[in-house]
């Protein structure tokens, strides 16, 4: 069954369209990813979904809940989490508290709790580590809970912000360009990580990606965004054959050639 539904959603910024009436049903624990030219309007569909834009028309339900209207705030505390095209890590912070952050929607320790260092609290605060320190372990951090967010690797900070929506407990979780800027051994490493995520913790996952080593690899579908308009839709090798999705990627001359 669908797990997001979107229905003629539409976002405009004054005389641009950025999203053009998009469809799109998204499947429970599918790995479904969206794929366009530059300005296709696929980070402007994440905006929309997680509350940082409101559609002019149309609307989105996640788990039969319209989303439209609702704060970025309380989408999260529902089950939506994402990561960003450029990463978006607290630097300053270890990476054990990056995830703390991450699960902040889930604690329910009070402001006079914390102060008074009440039994709750202190056995939330406990759990909060342990489980937090499992996501380092689930990612490949295991032992670097102390390290500077800012001091790890290119490839570590890329994992270390997918823990931290981890802790958020996503039922859908989005991913803007993860493997950008990897190495081949990276990008590899990252396509199977994506796949445990949907096989090992059944997260539905709905991918941003440009290389399409990876869109044809993990992919259970495609939608293909041209202009804020879907152009194609089906499985990779589908959506790979499609006219349209060859000619939004070549133009029109280089479809002639290809």
């Amino acid at each position: 069954m669908a797990l997001l539904v979107s229905r003629s959603l539409t976002k405009r910024f004054g005389g641009l369209v950025a999203i053009n009436r998009l469809d799109l049903d998204v499947q429970e624990k599918a790995i479904h990813s969206i794929i366009g030219p530059n300005g296709a309007g696929k980070t402007t569909f994440f905006n929309c979904l997680t509350g940082f834009y409101r559609p002019e028309e149309g609307t989105l339900q996640f788990n039969e809940t319209v989303l439209v209207g609702l704060s970025p705030d309380r989408i999260t505390s529902m089950g939506v989490a994402r990561t960003y095209q450029n990463i978006r890590l607290f630097a300053n912070m270890t990476t054990l508290e990056n995830i703390l952050v991450g699960m902040h929607p889930h604690l329910r320790a009070s402001w006079i709790g914390a102060i008074l260092r009440t039994p709750a609290t202190m056995h939330e605060e406990r759990m909060a580590h342990r489980q937090a320190r499992e996501l380092l372990q689930f990612v490949g951090l295991r032992g670097k809970g102390d390290f500077m967010a800012k001091n790890l690797p290119y490839g570590e900070q890329r994992r270390l912000e997918i823990a931290r929506a981890l802790g958020a407990r996503p039922k859908l979780l989005l991913l803007d360009e993860p493997t950008a800027g990897m190495n081949p051994r990276e990008t590899m490493e990252m396509m199977a990580f994506i796949q445990r995520l949907r096989n090992e913790l059944g997260v539905t996952i709905i991918l941003i990606e440009h290389q399409m080593r990876v869109v044809m690899g993990i992919s259970d579908r495609v939608t293909v965004l041209d202009y804020g308009t879907k152009i194609s839709e089906g499985t990779p090798r589908e959506v790979q054959n499609d006219p349209r999705v060859i000619e939004a990627y070549l133009g029109t001359r280089g479809v002639a050639a290809h």
